[in-house]
């Protein structure tokens, strides 16, 4: 597994011998699945829980699929959608004209104002594509996903409860999931107007709507389709599909944006 450089530097500065076990870092994962050779089982079939659904618990990566430049990553490995969420997508997103004014004019700004560069969340759907681990934790009526980013958490209910009247919009929104057989369809509404949905400065406003669809097709593989629905800012919905693998033998460490931040004083953006 390929993490953070950051992450990496932070344990090579501990001790190996006290820090990494405290830490679990090499902790081994319990009920991995084992082929002949005893290795670990990646493709071998999705665990279930008590009452037949696929557990989707586990430490999650995403897929590095945009190899870092000769000269090295300069901080974090990142997939292709974190730089360009509909970078798969045949013409791209389809944006509004001032969506795609104002994401040409934050590029050409160096992403100054990307509210991650400020330590601010990067909400829902950037969760999916931010090179950090996630882990997903499975319960009768709820689904809990903690985050190394910033220590941060997103919960997805699916005790039946029908989305809320929005009165206090958040980064996250607010989300109910139902089971369509062994697929996990999550609803989600209620986001702050003005987030970033990737590097290049796509914009997502308070009338967005989020369909996203987990399917664990292995038990090293789950698939994510994300569908946004902002009439404000798009001219039709666009889903995009994700893969995400599982990390084994690790847990989670902090990633605290705040901690000794030094770098917002300098951006100037051109």
């Amino acid at each position: 597994m390929k993490r953070v450089t950051g992450i990496l530097a932070m344990v090579c500065a501990a001790s190996l011998s006290a820090s990494v076990s405290a830490q679990w870092l090499k902790y081994p994962t319990a009920g991995v699945p084992r082929a002949a050779d005893g290795k670990p089982d990646l493709n071998a079939p999705a665990p279930r829980t008590a009452d037949g659904k696929p557990d989707l618990s586990g430490i999650w990566d995403i897929e590095h699929n945009l190899p870092c430049p000769p000269g090295g990553c300069g901080d974090m490995e990142v997939g292709q959608e974190f730089v360009n969420i509909g970078w798969s997508l045949k013409g791209g997103l389809p944006f509004q004209r001032w969506a795609a004014d104002l994401r040409k004019a934050r590029m050409e700004a160096n992403g100054k104002d990307d509210p991650s560069s400020h330590c601010l969340p990067r909400g829902a759907l950037r969760a999916h594509t931010t090179p950090l681990l996630r882990k997903i934790i499975q319960a009768p009526g709820l689904i809990v996903f903690l985050q190394e980013s910033n220590a941060s958490y997103r919960q997805i209910f699916t005790d039946g409860r029908s989305l809320p009247d929005i009165e206090q919009p958040t980064f996250n929104g607010y989300s109910v999931g139902r089971w369509e057989g062994d697929t996990l369809a999550v609803e989600t509404a209620g986001f702050k107007d003005g987030m970033w949905l990737d590097r290049s400065g796509s914009p997502m406003t308070d009338a967005a709507r989020m369909t996203e669809r987990f399917r664990r097709v292995s038990y090293g593989r789950l698939e994510i389709d994300i569908t946004l629905d902002d009439k404000k800012a798009y001219t039709a919905p666009w889903t995009v599909k994700l893969n995400h693998h599982l990390v084994l033998d690790t847990e989670l460490l902090d990633y605290i944006c705040l901690e000794n931040e030094k770098s917002v004083a300098h951006m100037v953006g051109k």
